[in-house]
């Protein structure tokens, strides 16, 4: 009998390929009370700030930037590409100073309007009703109306639904046709104020409740009494009380969401820089992002015990990373870059969402273009897409799908004493029955295999896409556009109902079913 030593033994344990050593195993099912992906998780938030409307959004009809109606086609084209579902306007801290009869009618004869929130700017309301909602029409995608509760009235706020909404016969709606609207828009998404509890007013949650209690009385579409989408200004982060004096006091019948804002950041010092940044900053945000969990698990818990039913929604319609604007720029339009880290963020907070989308069923990223966490940047005629962009083009895959799920420990991703899940995941499957898996590995320097069990699934043909790069720092510049791009990966393998994948460091791999 041929003898080895325990020297030998040991070297043939640590050399077999994905055995005992640094292997994650993941489950992966199909359950029958499963919940839809809605495709409204990945909304967009575009608000009066900064360049995000004008000149990110909107240049005008007689800008030599090619428009359609004013609006930029490259920002149209992009957010085709990735089937924007829904977008949200005109804030933000600046839908409660927004008058929306100050955007209507002839441009030349429109009042304007100093944005005291965002830079003190003087706006020409060129961009209005009309033209955001004939964006979103050319979309695809639902608009969301967030209305002026804090210096507004309830009669200011009837007409608006009334001009958008009502056929004919009323005066509204033939104020709309003067305008050279015919048909109404149908607008079913309306936010009722924004962070009441900071500038849409600094209100108590139980005045807010009472408020909105009036507000949403008068909320009616005429044609159809139930389809409007109501939804009551939410929680900054983990004010939990406030999501507890809503869901107690407002009635069902009044309400279909609630919004909740969370925004990641370096915990520990002053936002610092969105490109400039070292591994303890990168550890600190992804900390802060992953924290959506623990926000979305305890307001969902008080939301259960007052509608164990689940019939009233969590919107967050605010989220994303804010760091430091870039040097030169107004403090103001919160104009930031958008790297590798961001991609991170978008990644983990998607498959956060998609999880817990029996209870989440929309989400705005803050913001479109040229502000925060953006999916797009503008100078002049040029523009290019971000990290966050990509992730959410790699997403689509889950959009209005049925969740799967999914069962595993991460391995931690550990700095300086400090320990994080390594690895984010969500699966879905299609009405055609093709089943997709977005992973995420967060840490810093370390791949991470996983193996996943797919068998009862009955998978096969699988194709891959991964965003990464080489220093978690890298961004796309205007110069160099395409400097990170979605790019097909073949680091995995689908054998007798497992799937291996190797995921390098900080990057987003998403296997679809063909």
């Amino acid at each position: 009998m041929k003898k080895y030593s325990l020297f030998t033994v040991l070297i043939g344990i640590f050399c077999l390929p994905n055995l005992f050593y640094g292997q994650t195993s993941i489950t992966v099912e199909e359950t029958e009370d499963a919940p839809i992906i809605s495709k409204h998780i990945y909304g967009h938030f575009a608000e009066h700030l900064g360049r995000s409307i004008y000149d990110g959004i909107y240049v005008g009809e007689d800008s030599e930037i090619p428009n359609k109606d004013g609006v930029r086609t490259d920002i149209i084209e992009a957010l085709k590409d990735i089937q924007i579902p829904n977008l949200r306007w005109p804030g933000g801290c600046f839908a409660d100073t927004y008058h929306w009869k100050d955007g209507i009618g002839p441009k030349e004869e429109r009042p304007s309007i100093v944005n005291a929130w965002w830079g003190g700017v003087t706006e020409d309301n060129s961009f209005g009703t009309h033209d955001f909602l004939n964006l979103c029409e050319e979309l695809g995608a639902e608009p969301y109306l967030a209305a002026n509760v804090g210096s507004g009235t309830v009669q200011e706020f009837s007409d608006w639904i009334q001009y958008v909404n009502h056929a004919e016969g009323s005066p509204m709606a033939d104020l709309r046709k003067e305008n050279g609207r015919e048909q109404p828009w149908n607008v079913k998404y309306w936010g009722v104020g924004n962070e009441m509890w900071g500038c849409g007013g600094n209100m108590t949650p139980e005045y807010y409740a009472n408020l909105y209690r009036q507000y949403a009385t008068f909320m009616t579409s005429w044609e159809n009494e139930n389809n409007l989408y109501r939804i009551a200004s939410g929680a900054n982060q983990d004010d939990y009380h406030w999501t507890e004096v809503l869901m107690r006091d407002i009635p069902k019948h009044l309400i279909e969401g609630v919004a909740l804002h969370s925004y990641s950041f370096v915990e520990w010092q002053d936002k610092g820089s969105a490109t400039d940044f070292n591994e303890a900053q990168y550890f600190s945000t992804m900390k802060t992002a992953l924290w959506m969990q623990e926000l979305i698990d305890k307001h969902t818990d008080i939301m259960d015990k007052y509608d164990p039913e689940n019939e009233i929604d969590l919107i967050v319609d605010e989220w994303g990373a804010w760091y430091d604007v870039e040097e030169g720029t107004n403090p103001g339009f919160l104009y930031q870059q958008n790297s590798m880290r961001d991609a991170m963020i978008a990644g983990v907070t998607l498959n956060i969402f998609n999880n817990e989308s029996d209870r989440v069923k929309m989400g705005n990223l803050a913001q479109t273009v040229n502000v925060l966490q953006a999916v797009a940047l503008t100078e002049g005629e040029k523009m290019l897409l971000t990290p966050t962009y990509h992730v959410l083009k790699m997403y689509t895959v889950h959009h209005d799908t049925k969740l799967l799920s999914v069962e595993f420990e991460s391995p931690n991703y550990t700095y300086n004493g400090e320990s994080l899940p390594a690895i984010s995941m969500s699966a879905s499957r299609n009405d055609a029955g093709n089943v997709n898996i977005s992973l995420v590995n967060i840490d810093a320097e370390k791949e991470n295999k996983v193996e996943i069990d797919v068998d009862a699934l009955d998978v096969e043909n699988m194709t891959a896409e991964i965003l990464s790069s080489a220093e978690l720092q890298d961004h796309n510049t205007f110069d160099n556009p395409d400097n990170i791009v979605v790019k097909e990966f073949k680091d995995f393998k689908l054998r007798r109902g497992t799937l291996e994948v190797t995921l390098p460091p900080f990057s987003v791999v998403v296997l679809k079913q063909e």
